[in-house]
């Protein structure tokens, strides 16, 4: 197992705040985002296995409202999106004790057409001090990380004339550079926007593309960074700065009742898309030069991820294979070539890796630490912690684990 590298809390700290929302490069510390520190659901931060068989120690619980946004970590406090009554809250509690230290509400009517669950999905993005976050009824909202006091608000449904889907916008916030990204699907050219995160002002809008339930990611090349959002129609890549049309690659089941959810895994210059009702999984390799994508591989049979977002490690990916309601598979498969490795039977939920283990938080709420190793599925860990219906995405920061099911949130000490 390799040694993480060792820096000081202030390092991290500082080094986590450069590296937050646009570098592959992977630190501790925060996990102020969607899928953490580098938004692949990565962190070099390393848990403790074994624990005991009823799980490990809970630090503090609070019971919450609905929604399936996950937590965030950032700058000590833990920040959770939800609905409660009437209202969506913005809310934070010091990641050691659980202690409340603000609270942000505004109305919200938004209705659920299938009675499945009628609070927020987007995750927060937490940077330079600042907490975005993207609601069920498409309300677009930026409040201070110090005292929750609302900065500006954007209506993008009214705004933009955005249809509500199947369960209303479900888009995680990405800030990349002074502007907020999201996957709107808004009308007259309002696929995808861009607001400026000091004043949410719209800074450009692109395509005619409904809105899918994936967040945008980015990938580096000559010029910069790349802005990358799967929408229901497939995969868009813009120049975030100069909001300008890169490339656009189809991407999508031919059945109407479908989604694209799971997130671009991104690395060096290739980008893996995956997604579920037959569709399957791609690999594409960005071209240099402003000469958009090619198609490395692709197939069903790799890992067709129904929502959560696949993560990678060394030279494999590791992910849930199947439809939710219909059983899914844990899978790894190779990164460049799609082949699978192993597979075992597991119930949807979030993936991600810490130092060298997956940690796993299915949606029967079971927490499972398991070895990334391509060689065959390893448990090192398990324990029932949370309760059934555990979609969210926790938030792992220091050895911390955030999490939520539909009634409480609770940290859990993994600290090795």
């Amino acid at each position: 197992m390799l040694a993480p590298r060792i820096l000081s809390r202030s390092a991290l700290a500082i080094t986590a705040s450069v590296v937050c929302c646009v570098s592959p490069v992977v630190f501790g510390a925060d996990w102020p985002q969607f899928l953490g520190p580098a938004r692949n659901g990565t962190t070099v931060d390393t848990v403790r296995v074994p624990f005991a068989a009823q799980g490990p120690s809970r630090l503090w619980n609070h019971k919450i409202g609905q929604g399936f946004a996950g937590p965030v970590i950032a700058d000590g406090k833990v920040v959770l999106f939800h609905r409660v009554g009437d209202e969506e809250v913005v809310e934070a509690f010091t990641l050691e004790t659980g202690k409340p230290r603000w609270r942000h509400a505004y109305p919200t009517a938004y209705s659920d057409d299938f009675g499945f669950d009628e609070g927020p999905r987007g995750t927060p993005c937490v940077r330079g001090g600042r907490v975005v976050t993207f609601g069920a009824e498409g309300r677009l909202t930026c409040v201070s990380l110090v005292d929750g006091k609302q900065l500006w608000q954007v209506d993008t449904k009214a705004q933009f004339h955005a249809d509500k889907g199947f369960f209303g916008p479900a888009c995680s916030p990405l800030i990349e550079g002074a502007l907020v990204l999201l996957n709107i699907g808004g009308k007259d050219g309002a696929g995808v926007a861009a607001f400026a995160i000091d004043t949410g002002k719209l800074a450009w809008k692109l395509t005619d593309d409904e809105a899918g339930y994936a967040s945008p990611a980015t990938i580096g090349d000559e010029g910069g960074h790349l802005a990358l959002f799967f929408t229901r129609s497939g995969l868009v890549g813009v120049e975030p700065t100069a909001g300008k049309l890169r490339f656009e690659f189809p991407w999508r089941a031919k059945m109407h009742a479908s989604v694209n959810a799971a997130s671009p895994v991104v690395d060096g210059d290739l980008i893996f898309l995956t997604s579920s009702y037959g569709t399957g999984a791609v690999m594409l390799r960005l071209k240099p030069r402003g000469g958009g994508v090619e198609k490395v591989w692709s197939g069903d049979d790799s890992i067709s991820a129904h929502y959560a977002t696949p993560v990678k490690h060394g030279a494999f990916l590791y992910g849930f294979h199947g439809r939710q309601e219909s059983g899914t598979r844990l899978r790894c498969i190779e990164w460049r070539s799609g082949k699978n490795r192993w597979e075992t039977e597991m119930k949807a939920g979030t993936v991600a890796v810490a130092g060298d283990n997956l940690v796993l938080l299915a949606e029967s709420g079971e927490l499972t630490i398991a070895a990334a190793t391509p060689d065959a599925f390893n448990p090192l860990a398990r324990a029932q912690v949370l309760g059934s219906g555990t979609r969210a995405p926790f938030a792992l920061s220091a050895g911390i684990l955030v999490a939520r099911d539909k009634a409480q949130i609770m940290a859990l000490d993994l600290r090795p």
